[in-house]
């Protein structure tokens, strides 16, 4: 939903205030993501951590073992090529949003909201008020199941595609990275807090943060920018008043305004 939101605020950007308006919405966008983000992670620790503790408690063991916790501190670290892999993670999470954007636009252009609402079968077997709320519910998530949907096949699936063609590729995503670190905690006991290999896989958690967030929203800032067909003078003038609210305002994105 990135680039739609930025293309909305760039039909018009002849003028300062126009372009302040822009980078408003710049850094609404940009903190409700970092929010998403920060409640993922505030979800996902003491989940993975609970599941690891309880079944030692049931079975005796970790459901993530000690073996695969060195892998996670031996991969994850910021030392590695986390960072680049982070940043390709960045691509995939845009691409999920590209075939977001197309099953929607597929299933409102084959109308399949008012197929499912009139269907006789499903009216039959449901009653009218109940298929106008399936028909509605669906009008309303397809777009997000498509994303989810589609990024956990990618995530799957395209390390072990391009394992088979001998290419060096990995995903780092930042909710997926901070679980699989929890549970090496998990695994390896709360001692790994005091070394230094630990603290490097929380400085790699964080690139992984900053660059899934910023390559994602870079590639859709510069969709907004050609559905627009911005002129590169305005171009210049939308860069440099972001570059001027990021030296002046730096936690505008990050913190929302009183």
């Amino acid at each position: 939903m990135t680039a739609p939101a930025l293309a909305d605020k760039l039909t018009d950007v002849s003028t300062d205030e126009a372009v302040e308006g822009f980078v408003d919405e710049v850094a609404h966008l940009l903190r409700s993501q970092a929010a998403g983000i920060i409640g993922n992670l505030a979800a996902v620790i003491p989940v993975v951590l609970a599941v690891q503790w309880l079944c030692v408690a049931v079975f005796g063991a970790p459901a993530v073992g000690a073996k695969e916790g060195r892998y996670v501190l031996e991969t994850t670290t910021l030392l590695g090529p986390t960072a680049l892999f982070a940043a390709f993670t960045g691509v995939l999470l845009f691409a999920s949003s590209l075939i977001a954007g197309w099953v929607e636009n597929w299933f409102v252009w084959h109308r399949l909201d008012s197929a499912i609402a009139w269907n006789p079968r499903f009216i039959a077997r449901l009653g009218q008020p109940r298929a106008a709320r399936w028909a509605a519910w669906w009008r309303r998530n397809i777009s997000g199941l498509a994303s989810n949907i589609s990024l956990g096949l990618m995530l799957g699936l395209v390390p072990a595609v391009a394992a088979f063609f001998a290419l060096p590729i990995e995903v780092r995503h930042v909710t997926l990275a901070t679980g699989q670190l929890a549970a090496a905690v998990g695994a390896l006991g709360v001692s790994i807090l005091g070394q230094a290999e630990f603290w490097w896989c929380v400085a790699g958690i964080a690139a992984i943060g900053v660059l899934n967030l910023g390559v994602s929203f870079l590639l859709a800032f510069k969709v907004a920018l050609r559905s627009r067909g911005i002129r590169l003078a305005d171009r210049s003038r939308i860069y440099r008043a972001i570059g001027r609210r990021a030296r002046l305002r730096p936690l505008s994105f990050i913190v929302p305004p009183r």
